[in-house]
This record gives C-alpha cells, structure tokens and sequence, in this order.
C-alpha cells in the first residue's frame, strides 16, 4: 500500500480512491493510535466531525462517525461547516480528535479526510504514518479490540458549531464593517452560510454568489480558483471589495472595486502593516514560502518587516510560525494563517480582516494592496527528466547563474523538483514580463537537455 496520507491528509476520488471502508478504517486506526499515544486517558473521548457540500460527504461522514463511535469515541457532529471552523471547535470544545471531511478546491468528484489533533492543530507527521500502519494491519485481517455496551460512542448533532464559529470571527475583528459593501463568491462550499452570516453581523451590505450549493456544484467555475464571475460582480455591484473562498474556505483571494485580483502575497502585506500598527506582529516578522512573489519580499523590506520564507506548502508555513513563535503567514494561492486566532488558514477570517483595514483606514483596497507591486511571474512545468539531478547537473548550475546575471537585483530563478511527479518546475520573476518569459524558457530548454 503506497503511502494513503499527503501534504493535507487523504484525498482521491470519492468512491473509488476514498471509499466508505477507507474512511471508516481510518478513523477507527485514528482512534486506536491516539489511544495508545495517551491522548485519551482518564477520561471519555470526543471527536468533532465536520464536511462540506460534496455529495459524497454525506456517505463518507456516515461512514467517519460509525468508524470512530465504533472505537469508543463520542462525536459531535457540526454538519456543513469551513475546515477551519473544525479546527476551532476542536479546540474550543475540548474535543480530542477533529475530523473534516473535504477536498479544498478540487472538482467536485474528489473528497478527502483530514484529521486534527487536541487544540485544532494538524495531526503529526509520526501520528499520521502510525495511522496508517495500524490501519493496514487491521485492513489484512487482525481484529480491532471492541467496546460493547456503554464503551460505544454515542453520536450528537452539534448544531451550535455554526454560531459559535461565527462568533469566534466577529469577536476577533478590530473593527466593524459599517459603510464597507462586499460581494461574497462562496465557490459553492462550506462557507457558504457561514461566510456572508460573519461579514453581515460585522456591518457589511452583503452580496452573495455561489452560496447555492447542492453537492455538486462545488469550485464549478466559482471560487478562488476562478475570479471571473467575481470580478465581474463587484464593479456590476459597485461594491468596495470581493472575497473568494475555496471549497473549504481555508483560503480567500480578494478583488479590489476596480474588478483588479488581490493575491494572497498583497493580503500579506496589507495584514502585516495593521498588525504591525497594532502591536501585534511579533518579532516584526511575517512568514511566506520560497514562492512568495518578489515584489513581496521587496515590499517588507522597504517596510522594516522582515519576510522569512519556507517550502511550499502551508503545513510548512505553520511549522516555522509554531517554531518561532510568528503571528502571520501565508501562501500567494490564499491561504492565510492568524495564528492568535486560528491553527490553520481561515479564508473568512483573512477576509473579514482585510476588509476591517479598509474600513479603519478608509482607504480603497487598491490603495492599500499598492504597498507592493507584483512583478510578472512565469512558471514552466518541465516533465519527464530527471529530477534528482536538479542540483548536480553543472549544465544547469551554469545556466542559472547566467540567468540570474542577467536578471540582477529586480529578478529571481527558482527551479524546485514535483513531489509527485517526474517533473521540473521553473519559476522566473522579472519587472518585464517579456523578459521572464524569455529566462524561464531559456532554463526549460537546459532542463530538457541536461536532465531528459
């Protein structure tokens, strides 16, 4: 069996990859390591269950809460709520395990499982293997110990989770909202109540789309994976700003009155400039990934705000900021992380923020997303060569190097190898797009060559 767990959990297409017997293995072999690792002792556990509106949820979730009452644990389930308002509840309730039951921004056909630990927080890498071995274990034939009696779980619809979720955002805001118009696209997702119920209650005139979900309309042309529509919206509307969520809105990308897109790196920086003046971004730092857009990096500098960048992937995001003890990180896909306020990135919370700076300030959010400019950004995904060879090849040393030449201080190379595939990615940053393309180009050609 090849390794079930990746970067964010357990993804595949429902049914076939994640199935009901998959998921209901999992959460028993979950609970039985957190068992053995203590998590449990003296006292009953509890699990918060959580999904978004993918058709396939409702099975899956059945399927998650048998597994884990099956195993002794009490569940409380929330229904159709964001993957970090499972979080959040894991935390605020006391609960032992949290589960979630989404595939982010994938097509509606996928699913995924992703557990939390006590306090919110992203299971162990070594939890997460010990899941699988002792799933696999099991899988081939040796029986699980069994509660009987009063030792089941017992099954509880929490349905609670939505206000107090909604609360939790509008308690952490520094401002209100009042006189700020803002159009929602929900990309048909969890937060699709959630989402225009905070940024009402925060004194916003709210304009919806894609909060209509029906289990199969979920990132359909909708969402942060696709700004047309809201783009579209927003000057139609004549709103201040739009906000865009993922299928579980733990990501928000922002467009400003003019229909312009407002990445995750200009959130960033628009957020470290309020947190700064507030006190509140600790050691002056904020943390993004190797990723981040030059422009940013430049930004903070220019600012005194020192930018610490790690690999892609907000896991690792989060891993420097828990290290370090860093208050604000994020990716340029959206994916945004408070960490005073959530364990893991929280698209309604990032937008609710955003839109509280233009309010305090009065300021558009083009005017304040200008403190950095995005220099033209070109990716080249190189496929079939050898990718182990990326940082021996002296073909492809020398390449860079000349590359870099050329591109001197208001440009950046950076090739990085697929974790999953036999691919080279070559990113290139210039202040002329033509000029990017042309590097970018130039390099694929001698990742061809050199490691074809």
């Amino acid at each position: 069996m090849g390794r079930l767990f990746g970067t964010d959990g357990v993804r595949g297409v429902a049914n076939a990859d994640l199935t009901a017997e998959l998921a209901l293995g999992l959460s028993v072999a979950a609970a039985h390591v957190l068992a053995e690792a203590g998590t449990f002792e003296g006292h009953r556990p509890t699990a918060v269950v959580g999904r978004d509106p993918r058709a396939s949820g409702e099975f899956l979730e059945a399927a998650v809460v048998a597994g884990l009452a099956s195993a002794g644990v009490d569940v409380l389930r929330v229904g159709v709520l964001p993957t970090p308002a499972v979080a959040y509840l894991t935390g605020a309730l006391g609960a032992d395990i949290g589960v979630m039951l989404s595939a982010s921004h994938n097509a509606m056909p996928d699913n995924g499982i992703k557990f939390f630990a006590r306090g919110g927080h992203k299971l162990a890498d070594e939890l997460e293997d010990r899941i699988e071995t002792v799933y696999d274990q099991h899988r081939t034939g040796e029986p699980w110990a069994r509660p009987t009696g009063g030792g089941v779980g017992r099954v509880t619809d929490y349905k609670e989770g939505f206000d107090r979720y909604v609360a939790h955002l509008i308690g952490v805001l520094p401002n209100r909202l009042d006189g700020l118009k803002v159009v929602l696209d929900e990309a048909h997702g969890a937060a699709a109540r959630v989402s225009p119920e905070a940024f009402a209650r925060a004194g916003a005139e709210v304009v919806t789309i894609g909060a209509e979900p029906d289990g199969l309309n979920i990132n359909d042309g909708c969402g942060s994976t696709h700004l047309e529509l809201l783009r579209a919206a927003v000057v139609e509307h004549r709103a201040d700003l739009g906000i865009a969520h993922d299928g579980d809105a733990d990501r928000c990308l922002a467009v400003d009155a003019r229909g312009e897109e407002i990445d995750g790196d200009q959130i960033l920086a628009v957020l470290a400039l309020a947190m700064r003046e507030a006190g509140q971004l600790r050691k002056d730092t904020v943390v993004g990934t190797v990723m981040s857009n030059l422009g940013f990096k430049m930004a903070m500098e220019r600012e005194g705000i020192r930018l610490v960048q790690t690999a892609v992937g907000d896991r690792y995001v989060l891993e420097s900021m828990k290290a370090e003890g860093f208050a604000l990180g994020g990716e340029q896909s959206g994916h945004v992380i408070v960490l005073d306020h959530a364990t893991t990135g929280d698209g309604t919370l990032t937008g609710l923020m955003l839109a509280a700076r233009v309010a305090a300030t009065g300021r558009t959010l083009a005017d304040l997303a200008g403190v950095m400019q995005r220099l033209p950004q070109v990716l080249i995904n190189v496929p079939d060569v050898d990718k182990s060879r990326v940082d021996t090849s002296p073909e492809l040393a020398t390449a860079i190097a000349q590359a870099e030449r050329e591109l001197g201080d208001t440009g950046r190379v950076l090739l990085r190898k697929s974790g999953t595939e036999p691919l080279v990615r070559v990113m290139v940053e210039a202040a002329d797009i033509e000029q990017a393309r042309a590097v970018a180009g130039q390099l694929a050609d001698v990742v061809k060559s050199a490691l074809g």
